[in-house]
Protein backbone atom coordinates (compact mmCIF):
# COMPACT_ATOMS: atom_id res chain seq x y z
CA UNK A 1 0.00 0.00 0.00
CA UNK A 2 1.38 3.47 -0.81
CA UNK A 3 2.45 5.45 2.18
CA UNK A 4 2.85 8.99 3.36
CA UNK A 5 5.27 10.09 6.01
CA UNK A 6 4.04 11.33 9.35
CA UNK A 7 5.54 12.08 12.76
CA UNK A 8 4.25 10.55 15.97
CA UNK A 9 5.46 11.42 19.44
CA UNK A 10 8.62 13.07 18.09
CA UNK A 11 9.62 9.94 16.15
CA UNK A 12 9.29 9.16 12.49
CA UNK A 13 6.67 6.71 11.32
CA UNK A 14 4.86 5.63 8.18
CA UNK A 15 1.17 6.31 7.75
CA UNK A 16 -0.97 4.66 5.11
CA UNK A 17 -2.12 7.14 2.49
CA UNK A 18 -5.57 5.60 2.50
CA UNK A 19 -6.08 6.73 6.09
CA UNK A 20 -5.33 10.32 5.07
CA UNK A 21 -7.59 10.46 2.04
CA UNK A 22 -10.57 12.70 2.60
CA UNK A 23 -13.93 11.56 1.26
CA UNK A 24 -14.17 14.26 -1.46
CA UNK A 25 -10.73 13.33 -2.77
CA UNK A 26 -11.53 9.62 -2.67
CA UNK A 27 -14.62 10.27 -4.74
CA UNK A 28 -12.39 11.56 -7.52
CA UNK A 29 -10.13 8.48 -7.60
CA UNK A 30 -11.79 7.06 -10.68
CA UNK A 31 -10.09 4.66 -13.04
CA UNK A 32 -10.23 7.27 -15.81
CA UNK A 33 -7.69 9.56 -14.08
CA UNK A 34 -6.52 11.93 -15.40
CA UNK A 35 -9.31 13.66 -17.30
CA UNK A 36 -7.54 17.02 -17.51
CA UNK A 37 -3.98 18.40 -17.43
CA UNK A 38 -1.72 17.53 -14.50
CA UNK A 39 0.96 19.89 -13.18
CA UNK A 40 4.29 19.00 -11.62
CA UNK A 41 5.53 21.81 -9.39
CA UNK A 42 9.30 22.28 -9.45
CA UNK A 43 10.83 24.39 -6.71
CA UNK A 44 13.73 25.51 -8.91
CA UNK A 45 14.10 27.75 -11.92
CA UNK A 46 13.67 26.61 -15.50
CA UNK A 47 16.85 25.11 -16.90
CA UNK A 48 18.09 23.67 -13.62
CA UNK A 49 18.94 19.98 -13.29
CA UNK A 50 15.79 19.35 -11.25
CA UNK A 51 13.71 21.16 -13.86
CA UNK A 52 15.20 19.03 -16.64
CA UNK A 53 14.37 15.88 -14.67
CA UNK A 54 10.78 17.04 -14.18
CA UNK A 55 10.35 17.84 -17.87
CA UNK A 56 11.71 14.43 -18.85
CA UNK A 57 9.18 12.70 -16.58
CA UNK A 58 6.35 15.05 -17.62
CA UNK A 59 6.86 14.29 -21.30
CA UNK A 60 6.64 10.55 -20.69
CA UNK A 61 3.60 10.83 -18.42
CA UNK A 62 1.88 12.93 -21.09
CA UNK A 63 2.30 9.96 -23.43
CA UNK A 64 0.92 7.54 -20.84
CA UNK A 65 -2.02 9.63 -19.66
CA UNK A 66 -3.17 11.12 -22.95
CA UNK A 67 -3.38 14.38 -21.01
CA UNK A 68 -0.85 17.18 -20.87
CA UNK A 69 1.50 17.01 -17.89
CA UNK A 70 3.01 20.45 -17.46
CA UNK A 71 5.90 21.68 -15.33
CA UNK A 72 5.30 24.75 -13.20
CA UNK A 73 8.40 26.44 -11.80
CA UNK A 74 7.90 27.91 -8.32
CA UNK A 75 11.45 28.78 -7.33
CA UNK A 76 12.57 30.65 -4.24
CA UNK A 77 13.22 30.42 -0.50
CA UNK A 78 15.38 27.30 -0.78
CA UNK A 79 12.54 25.25 -2.23
CA UNK A 80 10.01 26.30 0.38
CA UNK A 81 7.70 28.13 -2.03
CA UNK A 82 7.32 25.21 -4.42
CA UNK A 83 6.96 22.54 -1.76
CA UNK A 84 4.41 24.61 0.15
CA UNK A 85 2.37 24.87 -3.06
CA UNK A 86 2.29 21.08 -3.33
CA UNK A 87 1.55 20.50 0.35
CA UNK A 88 -1.44 22.87 0.26
CA UNK A 89 -2.84 21.78 -3.11
CA UNK A 90 -6.07 19.83 -3.41
CA UNK A 91 -5.23 16.11 -3.02
CA UNK A 92 -6.88 15.03 -6.25
CA UNK A 93 -3.85 13.94 -8.29
CA UNK A 94 -3.77 17.04 -10.49
CA UNK A 95 -0.95 18.69 -8.55
CA UNK A 96 2.27 16.76 -8.04
CA UNK A 97 5.71 17.94 -7.04
CA UNK A 98 9.29 16.93 -7.69
CA UNK A 99 10.81 16.77 -4.24
CA UNK A 100 14.49 17.39 -3.51
CA UNK A 101 16.64 16.70 -0.42
CA UNK A 102 17.21 20.33 0.53
CA UNK A 103 13.52 21.08 0.93
CA UNK A 104 12.48 17.76 2.42
CA UNK A 105 15.45 16.48 4.46
CA UNK A 106 17.40 19.62 5.40
CA UNK A 107 15.03 22.58 5.70
CA UNK A 108 13.23 20.96 8.66
CA UNK A 109 16.44 21.29 10.69
CA UNK A 110 17.87 24.54 9.30
CA UNK A 111 14.67 26.61 9.60
CA UNK A 112 12.94 27.51 12.84
CA UNK A 113 9.57 26.96 11.19
CA UNK A 114 8.24 25.86 7.81
CA UNK A 115 4.84 26.15 6.13
CA UNK A 116 4.88 22.39 5.49
CA UNK A 117 5.82 19.24 7.40
CA UNK A 118 7.80 16.68 5.42
CA UNK A 119 6.46 13.86 7.55
CA UNK A 120 2.83 14.91 7.46
CA UNK A 121 1.98 16.89 4.34
CA UNK A 122 3.26 14.75 1.46
CA UNK A 123 2.44 11.37 -0.04
CA UNK A 124 5.63 9.91 -1.55
CA UNK A 125 5.07 8.37 -5.00
CA UNK A 126 8.48 7.29 -6.29
CA UNK A 127 12.12 8.28 -6.15
CA UNK A 128 12.81 9.20 -9.75
CA UNK A 129 16.61 9.30 -9.69
CA UNK A 130 19.80 9.64 -7.76
CA UNK A 131 21.99 12.46 -8.98
CA UNK A 132 25.76 12.42 -9.00
CA UNK A 133 27.16 15.33 -7.00
CA UNK A 134 30.38 16.84 -8.30
CA UNK A 135 33.02 19.32 -7.25
CA UNK A 136 33.59 21.85 -10.04
CA UNK A 137 35.81 24.91 -10.26
CA UNK A 138 36.29 27.81 -12.58
CA UNK A 139 39.04 26.76 -15.04
CA UNK A 140 41.12 29.78 -14.04
CA UNK A 141 41.71 28.23 -10.60
CA UNK A 142 45.15 26.51 -10.59
CA UNK A 143 43.93 23.13 -9.35
CA UNK A 144 43.39 19.77 -11.05
CA UNK A 145 42.06 17.58 -8.23
CA UNK A 146 40.27 17.66 -4.91
CA UNK A 147 43.61 17.27 -3.16
CA UNK A 148 44.93 20.29 -5.10
CA UNK A 149 41.97 22.37 -3.91
CA UNK A 150 42.59 21.42 -0.30
CA UNK A 151 46.27 22.30 -0.65
CA UNK A 152 45.41 25.66 -2.23
CA UNK A 153 42.95 26.42 0.53
CA UNK A 154 45.59 25.66 3.16
CA UNK A 155 48.02 28.05 1.46
CA UNK A 156 45.42 30.79 1.09
CA UNK A 157 43.22 30.72 4.23
CA UNK A 158 40.15 32.93 3.99
CA UNK A 159 40.73 33.55 0.29
CA UNK A 160 38.64 30.91 -1.47
CA UNK A 161 34.92 31.49 -2.04
CA UNK A 162 32.44 28.74 -2.78
CA UNK A 163 28.91 29.12 -4.09
CA UNK A 164 25.73 27.31 -3.17
CA UNK A 165 22.13 27.34 -4.34
CA UNK A 166 21.01 28.79 -0.99
CA UNK A 167 21.52 28.61 2.78
CA UNK A 168 20.78 25.11 4.06
CA UNK A 169 20.59 23.74 0.53
CA UNK A 170 22.32 20.42 -0.17
CA UNK A 171 24.96 22.31 -2.16
CA UNK A 172 25.63 24.41 0.95
CA UNK A 173 25.73 21.44 3.32
CA UNK A 174 28.06 19.56 0.97
CA UNK A 175 30.37 22.58 1.15
CA UNK A 176 30.12 22.67 4.93
CA UNK A 177 30.86 18.95 5.16
CA UNK A 178 33.96 19.56 3.01
CA UNK A 179 35.00 22.47 5.23
CA UNK A 180 34.50 20.47 8.43
CA UNK A 181 36.47 17.49 7.13
CA UNK A 182 39.40 19.50 5.74
CA UNK A 183 39.56 22.31 8.29
CA UNK A 184 39.70 24.90 5.50
CA UNK A 185 38.98 28.57 6.12
CA UNK A 186 36.70 29.44 3.18
CA UNK A 187 33.87 31.88 2.49
CA UNK A 188 30.38 30.71 1.55
CA UNK A 189 28.21 32.80 -0.79
CA UNK A 190 24.61 31.56 -1.18
CA UNK A 191 22.62 32.36 -4.32
CA UNK A 192 18.91 32.22 -5.00
CA UNK A 193 18.94 28.93 -6.85
CA UNK A 194 21.05 26.97 -9.29
CA UNK A 195 21.02 29.29 -12.29
CA UNK A 196 22.62 32.36 -10.67
CA UNK A 197 25.11 30.24 -8.70
CA UNK A 198 26.36 28.49 -11.84
CA UNK A 199 26.49 31.80 -13.70
CA UNK A 200 28.72 33.33 -11.01
CA UNK A 201 31.03 30.31 -11.06
CA UNK A 202 31.27 30.53 -14.84
CA UNK A 203 32.10 34.21 -14.52
CA UNK A 204 34.85 33.58 -11.97
CA UNK A 205 33.19 35.49 -9.12
CA UNK A 206 33.50 32.35 -6.97
CA UNK A 207 36.15 29.62 -6.99
CA UNK A 208 34.26 26.35 -6.62
CA UNK A 209 30.94 24.69 -6.01
CA UNK A 210 29.43 21.34 -5.11
CA UNK A 211 26.50 20.70 -7.44
CA UNK A 212 24.24 18.04 -8.94
CA UNK A 213 25.90 16.84 -12.14
CA UNK A 214 22.83 17.28 -14.34
CA UNK A 215 22.93 21.07 -14.21
CA UNK A 216 26.68 21.48 -14.80
CA UNK A 217 27.49 18.59 -17.15
CA UNK A 218 27.06 20.72 -20.32
CA UNK A 219 29.56 23.25 -18.93
CA UNK A 220 32.00 20.47 -18.01
CA UNK A 221 31.77 18.96 -21.50
CA UNK A 222 32.31 22.38 -23.07
CA UNK A 223 35.33 23.15 -20.88
CA UNK A 224 33.65 26.10 -19.17
CA UNK A 225 33.96 24.36 -15.80
CA UNK A 226 36.61 21.95 -14.57
CA UNK A 227 35.48 18.75 -12.86
CA UNK A 228 37.71 17.83 -9.93
CA UNK A 229 35.82 14.96 -8.29
CA UNK A 230 32.53 13.17 -7.89
CA UNK A 231 31.05 12.73 -4.42
CA UNK A 232 29.70 9.19 -4.52
CA UNK A 233 31.16 6.16 -2.80
CA UNK A 234 32.40 4.97 -6.18
CA UNK A 235 33.18 6.71 -9.47
CA UNK A 236 30.23 7.97 -11.46
CA UNK A 237 29.44 6.12 -14.69
CA UNK A 238 29.06 9.46 -16.48
CA UNK A 239 32.55 10.55 -15.36
CA UNK A 240 34.66 7.38 -15.05
CA UNK A 241 37.92 9.32 -15.17
CA UNK A 242 36.99 11.61 -12.29
CA UNK A 243 38.14 10.34 -8.87
CA UNK A 244 35.86 10.48 -5.87
CA UNK A 245 36.51 12.72 -2.89
CA UNK A 246 37.30 9.52 -0.98
CA UNK A 247 40.11 8.86 -3.47
CA UNK A 248 41.29 12.43 -2.92
CA UNK A 249 41.68 11.61 0.77
CA UNK A 250 38.57 13.37 2.07
CA UNK A 251 36.81 10.22 3.18
CA UNK A 252 33.57 11.44 4.72
CA UNK A 253 32.56 13.82 1.92
CA UNK A 254 30.09 11.43 0.28
CA UNK A 255 27.00 13.20 -1.06
CA UNK A 256 24.31 11.99 -3.44
CA UNK A 257 21.50 14.13 -4.76
CA UNK A 258 18.07 12.78 -5.59
CA UNK A 259 14.64 13.70 -6.87
CA UNK A 260 11.26 12.10 -6.33
CA UNK A 261 7.61 12.58 -7.17
CA UNK A 262 5.28 13.64 -4.38
CA UNK A 263 1.57 14.36 -4.03
CA UNK A 264 -0.31 16.22 -1.31
CA UNK A 265 -1.12 13.97 1.65
CA UNK A 266 -4.57 12.50 1.23
CA UNK A 267 -4.26 11.88 -2.50
CA UNK A 268 -6.21 8.66 -3.28
CA UNK A 269 -4.20 5.47 -3.27
CA UNK A 270 -5.40 4.51 -6.76
CA UNK A 271 -3.94 7.70 -8.20
CA UNK A 272 -0.65 7.30 -6.32
CA UNK A 273 -0.40 3.77 -7.67
CA UNK A 274 -1.06 4.78 -11.27
CA UNK A 275 1.45 7.64 -11.26
CA UNK A 276 4.03 5.34 -9.68
CA UNK A 277 3.49 2.53 -12.18
CA UNK A 278 3.74 4.75 -15.24
CA UNK A 279 6.73 6.71 -13.93
CA UNK A 280 8.64 3.56 -12.92
CA UNK A 281 7.92 1.96 -16.30
CA UNK A 282 9.39 4.88 -18.19
CA UNK A 283 12.39 5.16 -15.86
CA UNK A 284 13.20 1.52 -16.58
CA UNK A 285 13.27 2.09 -20.35
CA UNK A 286 16.67 1.96 -22.09
CA UNK A 287 15.97 5.40 -23.62
CA UNK A 288 15.60 7.19 -20.29
CA UNK A 289 18.34 5.21 -18.62
CA UNK A 290 20.81 6.24 -21.28
CA UNK A 291 19.64 9.85 -21.33
CA UNK A 292 19.81 10.27 -17.56
CA UNK A 293 23.05 8.35 -17.08
CA UNK A 294 24.85 10.53 -19.61
CA UNK A 295 23.94 13.54 -17.47
CA UNK A 296 25.08 11.98 -14.20
CA UNK A 297 21.72 10.72 -12.96
CA UNK A 298 20.65 7.14 -12.32
CA UNK A 299 16.92 6.31 -12.60
CA UNK A 300 15.28 4.59 -9.62
CA UNK A 301 11.49 4.12 -9.79
CA UNK A 302 11.07 2.87 -6.20
CA UNK A 303 7.71 2.07 -4.62
CA UNK A 304 5.87 4.66 -2.50
CA UNK A 305 6.79 2.76 0.67
CA UNK A 306 10.45 2.54 -0.33
CA UNK A 307 10.57 6.24 -1.14
CA UNK A 308 8.96 7.08 2.20
CA UNK A 309 11.60 5.07 4.05
CA UNK A 310 14.36 6.69 1.97
CA UNK A 311 13.17 10.20 2.89
CA UNK A 312 13.16 9.23 6.56
CA UNK A 313 16.77 7.98 6.33
CA UNK A 314 17.86 11.16 4.53
CA UNK A 315 16.33 13.31 7.27
CA UNK A 316 18.23 11.40 9.93
CA UNK A 317 21.53 11.73 8.01
CA UNK A 318 21.32 15.43 7.25
CA UNK A 319 20.06 16.42 10.68
CA UNK A 320 23.47 15.40 12.00
CA UNK A 321 25.34 17.44 9.37
CA UNK A 322 23.19 20.51 10.09
CA UNK A 323 23.92 20.18 13.80
CA UNK A 324 27.67 19.68 13.36
CA UNK A 325 27.89 22.69 11.01
CA UNK A 326 26.12 24.88 13.59
CA UNK A 327 23.23 25.61 11.25
CA UNK A 328 20.34 24.16 13.26
CA UNK A 329 17.48 26.64 13.50
CA UNK A 330 19.55 29.48 12.05
CA UNK A 331 17.01 30.53 9.40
Amino acid sequence: MPTALCSTGGGIALLAVSSLAAAPAAAQSRSDYPTRPVRIVVAQAAGSGVDLMARTVAAKLTESFGQQVIVENRAGANGIIGHEAVAKAKPDGYTLGLGVPSALAMNPFVYKSLPYDTLRDFAPITQTATNTFVLVVNPSLPVRSGADLVALGKRRPGDLIYASFGVGNQTHLAGELFRLETGLDVLHVPYKGETPAVAELLGGQVAYMFAPAQGVTPHIRAGRLRLLASLGEKRASAFPDAPTMVEAGVRRVVVTGWTGLLAPAGTPAEIIDRVHRETARHLASPELRERLSSAGAEPVGSSPAEFAAFIRAEMEKWSRVVRDAGLAGTQ
